[in-house]
């Protein structure tokens, strides 16, 4: 873990194209709230593995809180009878939407209003490839995404898979957002690497927030 990042006074405050900053530390000062948030939202609804497209199970497991609008327009009806998608997601706790907000404010997307927090949890060998987010109806609005727990290598690529990405450390505490004319941009995270965080264990959780509905 990287000491200067924790022991920052102030985040930093990155540009890494138009329209994608990295924001490092920026939850520091709540991360504590922030995780027992997190864990209200997987009581609620439990993690579960993630599958691709064509149903096939994922390393990276999931959950999801926001409005019903959200949960209506991201799960197709017809798939209603999977165990977690039967009943209603939970909504967003309030101290993380007020914080979503505040980041979209500082990376210049000052209409950005989530219905939606999408959560995964990775451990030691977890991966997730390289793949564009299009389930929202707005395509211009940004991605919050809060990393809490063990550090990571954040892919950001180009608009076309074949695009060499560039490689971003996030750790505990970080807050990446890309929308705008960064918003359809390839991402991804490179395997986790085994290790502890003192609040989090042997995780990493990431918290994205969308404007999907």
């Amino acid at each position: 873990m990287n000491l200067f990042s924790q022991l920052a006074a102030e985040p930093t405050h990155e540009e890494l194209f138009r329209g994608a900053v990295l924001m490092r530390g920026l939850a520091l000062p709540e991360d504590e709230a922030f995780f027992a948030a997190v864990e209200t939202i997987i009581a609620a609804a439990p993690l579960h593995h993630a599958t691709t497209p064509s149903g096939l199970p994922m390393s990276v497991m999931v959950t999801d809180c926001g409005t019903e609008r959200a949960f209506a327009r991201r799960w197709d009806p017809e798939k209603a009878d999977k165990p977690h998608r039967a009943r209603m997601w939970p909504p967003i706790p309030r101290l993380l939407y007020d914080f979503s907000l505040r980041c979209a404010v500082r990376a210049g997307f000052p209409q950005f209003q989530p219905d939606m927090c999408h959560i995964n949890r990775y451990q030691a060998g977890t991966k997730l490839g390289l793949h564009q987010d299009r389930h929202e109806f707005d395509l211009n609005q940004p991605i919050v995404s809060i990393s809490l727990g063990l550090e990571c290598i954040f892919l950001l690529g180009g608009f076309e898979r074949t695009e060499k990405p560039k490689r971003i450390l996030l750790e505990h505490g970080d807050v990446i957002m890309w929308g705008g004319p960064s918003r359809m941009r390839f991402h991804g995270v490179q395997p986790l690497k085994p290790g502890s965080h003192p609040l989090i264990g042997p995780y990493r959780y990431n918290l994205t927030f969308r404007k999907i509905a």
